[in-house]
């Protein structure tokens, strides 16, 4: 792991509770932030994790709010900060492929306009809803922005045609977010491949087993692999702004 001394900082990491999200949320807290998880109401899970953030002597708190809802996403953000007490890093790792199962793009009729919704609300303009409420506090401690995209956004196959569509308009937003918010914050994405996550867990042995096979290094990325470049992104890299770094273990298209 590399390391950042983050004391004194804040960070708000949404969709903070499992996968991704609570990695980053650990890594920044060993650091020396005040963590912020955000999480979904009817998340059960999050109690436990608060638990071992705090086992590990970092400061961390919850704020509930689904970013696909503006009035929510804006709400929760403004809470965070106010019992923060300001904000240093915003983490927009929340994101959904909309089902437990990825959905083949010649299947279009299962892409409904339910479907494309729940996926563009969450996935796009939850950052976008998220990024504004927190630009004020970004400002004033001239922070960072790290968002979560995918490989699927640069034109590997993702989960579904909304996913991967979702995913580029993230990075073709990061860069505009950039300049939106240049030159008191830098914001810039991630781009994970093929992740152990509770998702990816859910896929047969054999999907599972194609999909590591396609990476040079010959395995899945942990949640710790994309943490760290959100890290070094957000506590760090002070020249790199509106770029996409991609975490995908060397994929072979």
């Amino acid at each position: 792991m590399i390391k950042a001394d983050l004391t004194g900082k804040t960070v708000l990491v949404t969709g903070g509770a499992s996968g991704i999200g609570f990695a980053a949320a650990r890594m920044f807290g060993l650091c020396g932030a005040r963590v912020g998880i955000n999480y979904l109401a009817d998340d059960a899970s999050v109690d436990a994790r608060l638990v071992e953030l705090r086992s590990l002597g970092i400061e961390a708190e919850g704020f509930a709010g689904d970013v696909s809802k503006p009035e929510e996403a804006e709400a929760m953000v403004a809470t965070a900060v106010a019992s923060l007490g300001g904000l240093d890093f915003l983490i927009n790792n929340a994101g959904t492929s909309g089902g437990p199962q990825p959905i083949p793009f010649t299947e279009l009729d299962r892409m409904t306009e339910e479907f494309w919704q729940q996926i563009l609300s969450t996935n796009l303009l939850g950052v976008f809803r998220c990024t504004r409420a927190a630009a004020g506090a970004l400002r004033a401690s001239k922070g960072a922005v790290v968002n979560t995209a995918s490989i699927s956004g640069l034109g590997v196959r993702g989960s579904s045609i909304a996913y991967a569509a979702s995913k580029a308009a993230l990075i073709n937003m990061t860069r505009s977010l950039s300049a939106a918010l240049a030159p008191e914050v830098r914001v810039n994405a991630v781009a994970p491949g093929f992740v152990d996550t509770p998702w990816t867990q859910k896929w047969s042995d054999d999907r599972r087993a194609k999909a590591v096979e396609r990476t040079l290094l010959k395995r899945m990325a942990q949640p710790e692999d994309i943490a760290e470049a959100m890290l070094f992104l957000a506590g760090g890299a002070a020249y790199i702004t509106g770029q996409t770094i991609v975490l995908d273990g060397g994929v072979a298209n």
